[in-house]
């Protein structure tokens, strides 16, 4: 065994043979597997093997899709069989939200470039003979979609990668691993040490334990999945001695489960409520091709629905129930990049369809760690988008949850209830007493939207579907009310959230931004420091607030900051709710070592209560003792003052485009600041305000969220950054050049604001595809109804001699084409008069 290589990565599931695989493919042959036992002996061996495309993440989308495409490769450069069954894959859907979820699905898949077809129920019939299609609206079709041997996929894995340099050690375990001062590390095991630069985590069950290794709470726990293999149907046999096609992967949505073909019988897999988490602690040393004994009674709600699909099902008997671990995290995507406080330490890990993407994120892994970025925005994988409030409780609750959803219908708009409420702002209680109907980010209760006291949704206003998965509505408050119905159209509230915007620009709202993202940076060094980590000028001036970009290597976007100048060298950092934990690992490992600068998290340490509306100063001025006349408190600055007995810099910002401020407070003194505002607004009419007012209202402004119009993918010029780019600007900072040299190609995409036209019931939501003709020209990044405005509208990056302000495109929203118009950017108060006011 070597004692010394590159990377090493820990793990011989597929996933880790992938990551090996495509590091040797880059070109770093210094690479090495370890495995305690034999290759695919964890959790790989026990796959089903399928290979599902649908995905409502693009991050995951993605992944997904290279994998498909990338595993006929895989065989036809090792001469290897991978077991690969192209058979397609149909989704049946028996109700009108289904259709619409694969309707917006589709928007996905055409900017991913997956090929997504509808078919209606006989075409269903004509493609799987033994379905019965009694209920069915519908159905779409992947037909580069089926299934793999997983076992034969991580051999051919394994070959490609030792064929290009890569070692494997099976039968070695590794016992410690230890940070080394110059950022490399030192993999002890049972065999001898071996020193490497970078090690990459690809565990599965394990995960937590290898975690437990360098100090780090992996949030990843396995559910146990079950699924069922049926002695052969004579149906099935005889359609194989005729030579007719296999019947491809069935997944009904609505009930739950996938079925497929399998040595002429059947492999049915539901996905159940009630199924356990397991190996909270990780498995036992000895761990090896281990399975849990069968829960069947668990299953029978779903193996009733499929003998009414499929009735051939009942008339076959049971060879093997296979119960397993899966690997799952509390959203049920995996996670995929850099480990949050450690330099050069890697996780891919929490892959519950780890066959699906093992390839993709294999990939994408390999790319980030040669190259320093990778090539697909990878947000929605990003290891550090979950932060210290995912204890072990809560991931048990989480993850068990995520299991029982995967088929469940994801609206855009859905909010899940396990583990809540966890994070609460002071006020809190105040809000929910106010009609607050909360939603969470990054562990945080927050207002989307107010209903009004004693409001409720009857069983025939939610109208729910007659199948075994119908929950459309979000959870219920406490005193049992239901008050949200989910949908992908405009839904129940979509006239209070109207109320709620149209309010703010006529009187005065109140928002608690608490879940704001909130870090100091200080020192003597500090100006020089922030300079060269953000494309913007720092602010000069004490009390100067700018909106500042860092960028990513390759010249995208990876955060946003609004920073603030409290004195010299004292600088305070505010960014997405969201994104705490990402955008905290990059400040600390991109900090200076030699102690000029001094870093602080102080995000549960201030609270943020956002006032906006035009009586917003004539309130505010009521309680403290500073001028907030334009004459000295100007807009995009900030100052420290009282509110009645309390304290709060106030920062002349925010994100929908009226007169206001940020009072960013002592998160202890936020209920008297509330009460003081609430008490002193009642003469203005003051209201709450939520969420989804604010994003319609930013809407109307053409301000962009990361990771929508602002990622690693787009230049941050093609996000129409240009104000907040100085590439001539005397320091360096990171990704200048790159975004220089992108300039110097010339870009591929610009960002346009849109009103669609002829909209009744359904707006943009994001990721819909943007069309000239039959062509697509770009992809929606957001959208919405604009209520100041009375107007429809998208958000998105087009070509960029599209761009101009009158081109007429159309846009695809739930399968229907819509006009749509590039307008001026920020269609509202394009002069900022309101702000400035």
């Amino acid at each position: 065994m070597k004692d010394k290589a590159k990377v090493v990565v820990i793990g011989g599931g597929v996933v880790g043979v992938s990551t090996l695989y495509h590091l040797a493919r880059k070109g770093w042959t210094d690479v090495v597997l370890i495995e305690r036992k034999e290759l695919t002996s964890g959790s790989t061996w026990h796959a089903a093997g399928l290979l599902p495309l649908f995905n409502l993440s693009y991050s995951v989308g993605k992944l997904h899709q290279y994998s498909v495409n990338f595993y006929h490769e895989l065989q036809e450069e090792t001469g290897q069989d991978v077991g690969f069954k192209v058979v397609s894959n149909i989704r049946l859907a028996s109700c009108p939200d289904r259709m619409d979820e694969y309707r917006y699905y589709a928007g996905v898949g055409q900017t991913v470039g997956v090929d997504v077809r509808f078919l209606t129920p006989q075409q269903v019939k004509e493609i799987w003979p033994m379905c019965n299609t009694e209920g069915l609206v519908g159905a779409i079709q992947h037909p580069d979609d089926g299934y793999i041997q997983a076992a034969d996929l991580t051999q051919a894995l394994a070959k490609g990668a030792r064929t290009r340099g890569a070692e494997i050690y099976r039968n070695t375990t590794v016992t410690a691993i230890e940070a080394q001062p110059d950022d490399s590390w030192v993999i002890k095991t049972d065999k001898g040490d071996i020193a490497c630069e970078h090690v990459v985590s690809c565990t599965g069950n394990f995960a937590r334990k290898t975690g437990a290794m360098v100090g780090i709470d992996v949030p990843v726990i396995p559910v146990e999945h079950q699924y069922i293999v049926t002695e052969p149907h004579p149906d099935i046999l005889a359609r194989k001695e005729q030579g007719l096609p296999e019947q491809g992967v069935l997944r009904e949505s609505d009930a739950g489960y996938y079925l497929r073909e399998e040595a002429g019988g059947l492999i049915l897999g539901p996905y159940e409520k009630g199924a356990p988490c397991c190996y909270v602690d990780g498995p036992h040393d000895e761990s090896e091709y281990e399975l849990f004994n069968p829960d069947l009674e668990r299953l029978m709600p779903h193996i009733q629905a499929c003998i009414n699909r499929v009735p051939a099902f009942s008339e076959v008997g049971v060879k093997t129930v296979y119960n397993g671990a899966i690997a799952y995290t509390p959203d049920g995507n995996p996670i995929v990049g850099p480990a949050w406080g450690l330099k050069n330490f890697w996780l891919n890990e929490g892959h519950s369809f780890g066959i699906t993407a093992a390839g993709g994120a294999g990939w994408q892994l390999a790319e980030w760690i040669v190259d320093g970025e990778p090539t697909v925005d990878m947000m929605g994988v990003d290891p550090r988008r979950f932060g210290p409030y995912a204890s072990r409780g809560y991931l048990r609750a989480k993850n068990e949850e995520a299991y029982a959803g995967v088929f469940t219908t994801h609206y855009p708009d859905e909010e899940r209830a396990a583990a809540r409420p966890l994070k609460r702002s002071p006020c809190y209680d105040r809000m929910k007493d106010l009609g607050a109907v909360f939603g969470q980010v990054y562990g945080w209760e927050r207002p989307n939207w107010f209903a009004p006291a004693d409001y409720s949704l009857s069983e025939s206003d939610l109208n729910k579907a007659d199948t075994l998965l119908n929950v459309n509505h979000s959870a219920a408050l406490e005193d049992g009310r239901i008050v949200e119905k989910n949908s992908f159209r405009r839904s129940n509230y979509f006239d209070f959230v109207g109320r709620e915007c149209l309010h703010v620009q006529e009187k005065v709202g109140v928002l608690d931004m608490s879940a704001f993202s909130k870090f100091t940076v200080q020192g003597r060094g500090a100006a020089d420091w922030l300079n060269s980590l953000v494309a913007n000028n720092i602010p000069k001036g004490i009390g100067r607030v700018g909106l500042c970009h860092m960028l990513s290597r390759n010249g995208g976007v990876r955060a946003e900051f609004t920073i603030y100048k409290k004195a010299e060298g004292d600088y305070y950092l505010v960014s997405a709710g969201a994104m705490e934990r990402h955008d905290w690992d990059y400040l600390c490992k991109l900090a200076p070592t030699d102690g000029s600068v001094q870093l602080q998290k102080i995000t549960t340490q201030m609270g943020v209560l956002v006032l906006a509306g035009p009586r917003t100063r004539e309130l505010l001025q009521k309680l403290t003792d500073t001028d907030l006349s334009n004459d000295n408190f100007k807009w995009l600055t900030g100052q420290p003052i009282n509110v009645g007995y309390a304290q709060a810099d106030a920062l002349r910002v925010n994100f929908v485009g009226e007169l206001g401020w940020e009072l960013h407070h002592p998160i202890e003194m936020q209920n008297y600041i509330f009460d003081e505002l609430m008490r002193a607004g009642a003469e203005f009419d003051i209201k709450p305000f939520g969420i989804r007012a604010m994003d319609s209202m930013r809407l109307e402004k053409s301000y962009r969220l990361i990771p929508r119009e602002m990622s690693i993918e787009y230049a941050a010029l093609e996000s129409g950054l240009d104000r907040f780019v100085r590439l001539d600007k005397e320091c360096d900072f990171i990704g200048k050049k790159a975004l220089a040299d992108w300039q110097q190609r010339g870009f591929d995409n610009s960002f346009v604001t849109m009103e669609v036209h002829g909209v009744s019931d359904a707006d943009a939501r994001g990721s819909e595809a943007i069309y000239q003709g039959e062509e697509m020209v770009g992809r929606a990044t957001s959208g919405g109804y604009g209520f100041r405005l009375g107007k429809s509208l998208a958000l998105g990056l087009v070509r960029p001699e599209l761009a101009e302000v009158g081109v007429e495109l159309e846009i695809e929203i739930l399968g229907e084409r819509y006009s749509a118009t590039v307008v001026e950017e920020s269609p509202y108060d394009p002069g900022n008069a309101a702000l400035r006011s």
